[in-house]
């Protein structure tokens, strides 16, 4: 069945609405948990593998690369194949691809693994969003369902580590791999069965030029910006990240003119549309660089376990829940324009708690600074996604879908990415007195501990918490600028009433 409006999904009735959103969220759930699972098996996985410091990186990078330069292609594509269609053959590509990347006996194998989960996520995600678009028909009801979504992703990408944690420790990095593959099973089967189908059966041909400058565009972006903020603009990375903003601007020019374009630009003429996606881009920074540092502070300086580490990450994910299922009932009450500007403060809160911690730094302030990240993502996020869902009519709402996590993902890039490199100049300096191993990163630290001995880790540890603090200092003062940048956008008395 295929419908370019919900009427079929109208009538049905209220426990077949939820169990469908189920369905859509038990995938979700891996997709998130894949960003961070790595977080904890990193270390592990190299001492099996013994992947070079590129291919290190390319482990780390190549899904959300992948992942976020198809968004906007697949969003497309569901439009004119299917949604359920596309999201069950993206989580079944994301099944195979897990388990490609559990037998892997090779680094390279292993990233072609990931590779192939980011274009499984890729093909989920806005497919997730655009089919709660069509389910949930009324305002009210759509927005707690959102609330939901964005739970369980942020759940996802908070538990990531916990869950890894736990299986790393009993079976080995594999493990955050194959807990995928079960899943992926009973979900798909209660998609064939709940989900309905949605197409737009007006849509042209795919613009392919479009499709591959889309691609081009978006992982040059993401993939610069790391690049310059490691190595500074002599880096050839200067030249992606150009690039990317020539390739992004011909692709933006050629859907201004095109009768069926795979984004929608002018759809950021709107002030509500542009405020939610550059909401959700801060967030994700933000949560982003903290559960990434924080995740090496817990193992390399608080000496925790993987599993213990990721227990200590749970506040966050807790949270988030919390922040997001209760979203909905406040916005009705302080409107979406408070509700985003509470949560983005909520993210300023945790750095500038991080940043006046006491050295050397305990994780009481920690834990504290992990409620209010996950309650400030959990408000932004969810207001951020119910404004862009809403701002679009049905036929589009898988750009939405795409718009959405275009953003998450190069926040989550750009937020380890510079502060990250913020983090890393920080130890660096404070390091300088010992061998280049040894001052080029904390683990480069333990390993020169390893081979000399010495007390190269009383300095690291030392030298990590006061970069920790420099750098929360400095993400304080970034995502403070940028929330008023984003209250002054968003128009006052907006409601996130569904267009048609």
């Amino acid at each position: 069945m295929a419908d370019t409006r919900s009427g079929a999904q109208e009538r049905a009735p209220a426990s077949r609405r939820w169990a469908m959103l189920a369905a859509l969220c038990a995938s979700l759930l891996l997709v998130g948990m894949d960003a961070t699972i790595l977080n904890v098996a990193l270390p592990s996985l190299i001492d099996d593998l013994r992947p070079t410091p590129l291919q290190q990186l390319w482990i780390i990078d190549v899904y959300g690369l992948v992942l976020g330069g198809l968004l906007i292609t697949t969003s497309s594509v569901g439009d004119r194949l299917g949604r359920k269609r596309l999201f069950l053959i993206g989580f079944v590509l994301f099944g195979v691809a897990s388990a490609a990347s559990a037998t892997a006996d090779s680094p390279w194998q292993l990233i072609a693994g990931r590779a192939l989960l980011g274009v499984g996520g890729a093909m989920v995600m806005p497919s997730t969003l655009s089919l709660i678009r069509n389910i949930f028909t009324d305002d009210k009801e759509r927005a707690l369902a959102i609330g939901i979504w964005t739970a369980v992703a942020g759940a996802g990408a908070a538990i990531g580590p916990l869950v890894g944690g736990l299986l790393i420790e009993a079976y080995g990095w594999t493990a955050a791999f194959w807990i995928n593959v079960p899943v992926v099973v009973i979900t798909v089967v209660a998609g064939i069965r709940l989900l309905p189908e949605v197409k737009h059966p007006h849509s042209g041909k795919l613009d392919w030029l479009s499709a591959l400058l889309s691609v081009i565009g978006v992982v040059t972006l993401a993939w610069g910006i790391k690049s310059v903020f490691k190595g500074g603009l002599a880096d050839p990375g200067a030249v992606v990240l150009a690039v990317s903003v020539l390739t992004l601007g011909w692709f933006a020019r050629r859907q201004l003119g095109h009768p069926d374009p795979l984004l929608d630009v002018r759809l950021f003429k709107k002030r509500a549309f542009t405020a939610a996606a550059l909401t959700t881009f801060l967030a994700m920074l933000a949560i982003g660089a903290a559960l990434f540092l924080l995740s090496l502070w817990l193992q390399y300086v608080q000496n925790y376990s993987p599993f213990q580490a990721g227990l200590r990450t749970v506040p966050a994910a807790g949270a988030m829940i919390v922040s997001a299922l209760v979203c909905s009932w406040l916005t009705e009450r302080i409107g979406v324009r408070a509700v985003m500007a509470l949560g983005l403060c909520g993210l300023v809160a945790g750095f500038s708690l991080l940043a006046i911690a006491p050295t050397p730094v305990s994780y009481g302030p920690v834990a504290i600074a992990l409620v209010t990240f996950g309650i400030g993502d959990g408000l932004a996020i969810t207001a951020a996604v119910s404004t862009l869902v809403a701002a679009v009519p049905e036929r589009r709402a898988g750009q939405a879908g795409a718009v959405s996590e275009s953003s998450y993902e190069l926040g989550v890039a750009l937020g380890v990415a510079l502060l990250g490199s913020v983090h890393g100049a920080a130890y660096t300096t404070h390091m300088a007195d010992w061998p280049p191993l040894a001052r080029g990163s904390i683990g480069g630290a333990r390993e020169f501990h390893d081979a000399y001995g010495g007390e190269v880790m009383d300095s690291a540890r030392a030298a990590f918490d006061a970069a920790l603090i420099t750098t929360s200092y400095v993400s304080a003062g970034i995502m403070a600028l940028l929330t008023v940048c984003v209250v002054l956008l968003m128009p006052r008395g907006f409601e996130a009433k569904a267009a048609h």
